[in-house]
């Protein structure tokens, strides 16, 4: 019977681990690749953003490899192996989708999430969570962070009527930011940007958008213009050290409105 891939990947595992494998791979714990896999998981999302299908099997491998290595690592630690997470996650999906391996009915999408988040509720390691709001991994980055508390204070019945209120909130803290940066209280004006951010992060949410992908495209929508002013300026013979702010706010509103 051949050998399966994912054998031949935890024994390369089990041979950068050993004695006479590599002195950085011996040298890892969960906490020092913890950044690793992080990294591994946005690499993975921007291919998907690509639509880079080579990327994305590129990308979806060494996340995979992340999964072997902290598998090992565990293993070496007597906790746990592959087989185990594989079998875990196996019992897990059949149990929170009763109405596949079950006698349930479900109809919708809807119902679908409504029964997931009943069963999970049960759920051993769920159980000793004391506020609806425990359990969002405090890594998120904060804007999905943000959206993951807000739409679980909705689903409590905590949440806005209608967008016209989340857009007065904004107005408020946006006035609170102005009047904080005329007193100097540092602490006060970071509180205050906070709230405004939390504030324009539900303004999405209610919508069903994800700020931190509206973020991101804001982000990616910037550089692009940035860059279009820098070829435009460079192409002048100048400089962008040598072009006054005037000038460059000027290229970037014409390049604003040819995109």
């Amino acid at each position: 019977m051949p050998e399966h891939p994912l054998d031949k990947l935890t024994g390369l595992m089990d041979k950068l681990r050993s004695p006479d494998g590599c002195p950085w791979d011996r040298e890892q714990t969960h906490k020092t690749l913890k950044k690793y896999i992080i990294e591994e998981v946005y690499e993975f999302i921007e291919a998907v953003d690509e639509q880079d299908y080579s990327k994305m099997k590129d990308e979806l491998g060494d996340l995979l490899f992340q999964i072997i290595f902290h598998c090992r690592l565990a293993k070496e630690e007597n906790r746990f192996d592959i087989t185990d997470v594989i079998e875990y996650s196996m019992l897990k999906m059949i149990r929170r989708h009763p109405h596949v391996f079950g006698e349930t009915k479900l109809n919708t999408a809807c119902e679908v999430v409504d029964q997931w988040d009943k069963i999970k509720k049960n759920e051993h390691n769920h159980k000793h969570r004391e506020s609806i709001l425990d359990g969002i991994p405090i890594y998120l980055p904060s804007l999905m962070r943000a959206s993951k508390v807000q739409k679980k204070a909705a689903k409590a019945g905590f949440d806005w009527d209608k967008p016209d209120q989340i857009i007065e909130k904004i107005h408020e803290e946006l006035t609170e930011v102005s009047d904080e940066i005329k007193t100097g209280n540092a602490d006060r004006i970071k509180e205050e940007i906070g709230d405004l951010f939390f504030a324009v992060a539900n303004l999405a949410r209610f919508f069903g958008y994800d700020p931190e992908e509206l973020s991101q495209k804001a982000v990616n929508k910037f550089i692009s213009r940035f860059k279009k002013v820098e070829k435009e300026i460079l192409e002048s013979g100048k400089t962008v050290e040598q072009t006054s702010l005037a000038e460059m706010d000027s290229i970037w509103n014409k390049h604003k409105t040819q995109s």
